[in-house]
């Protein structure tokens, strides 16, 4: 397959630009929507798959360059897989991802006074679009639990809430690299290697 020598990373979300430009090979060229002056697409999709695909191949169409996006979120067992897809929007609607988070931490108490049940995931679509013909998708899940309080200042979105299986520690406590090398992205990064192997 011909090498990619540069590669549209599909977000205006700085955590996510700067996670999947590590992941990325160093050869390769790394373009941000935002100094091209691409906005971001209309979020229509009714799935996590549905949405990166959509992100993907309208970055793709309006920059001609192989493109790469993903749509990720946290959903929470006890609140019904909420906020799922819609987890950038809950952190707009209650004007930020630390009031967000709140409100969430809020939720699950109330949800748990009779039965002790924090059980979350984090889940990452990732979707690359080569060509008009030609793209691929994968999904990346990470099990874990909701902590109890907003701990760390390290990552992003509802990284300070989320404790992965087997772990001590919120994401937002850990290392970015040790983080960025286990979560639901890097999760989904792999699998997308295995598929294609110019990245």
């Amino acid at each position: 397959m011909k090498k990619i020598k540069k590669i549209l990373v599909g977000t205006h979300n700085d955590g996510k630009f700067k996670e999947l430009s590590y992941l990325l090979s160093k050869k390769i060229i790394k373009l941000s929507p935002k100094k091209l002056k691409i906005k971001s697409p209309r979020e229509t999709g009714k799935t996590f798959l549905s949405n990166s695909k959509l992100k993907a191949n309208y970055f793709y169409k309006h920059s001609n360059v192989p493109s790469i996006s993903d749509d990720s979120g946290l959903t929470i067992k006890c609140l019904s897989g909420k906020p799922g897809i819609y987890s950038a929007r809950w952190a707009k609607k209650y004007g930020s991802f630390n009031i967000a988070m709140k409100k969430i931490l809020k939720l699950v108490a109330l949800k748990n006074k009779k039965i002790d049940n924090s059980e979350a995931k984090f889940v990452c679509s990732l979707t690359i679009k080569m060509s008009n013909k030609k793209s691929i998708s994968v999904i990346g899940r990470i099990d874990g639990y909701i902590s109890k309080k907003i701990l760390g200042k390290n990552g992003f979105g509802y990284d300070s809430i989320f404790i992965p299986k087997g772990q001590k520690l919120t994401f937002g406590q850990m290392s970015k690299k040790k983080k960025l090398l286990m979560d639901h992205r890097f999760i989904a990064f792999t699998k997308l290697k295995k598929k294609i192997t110019v990245l």
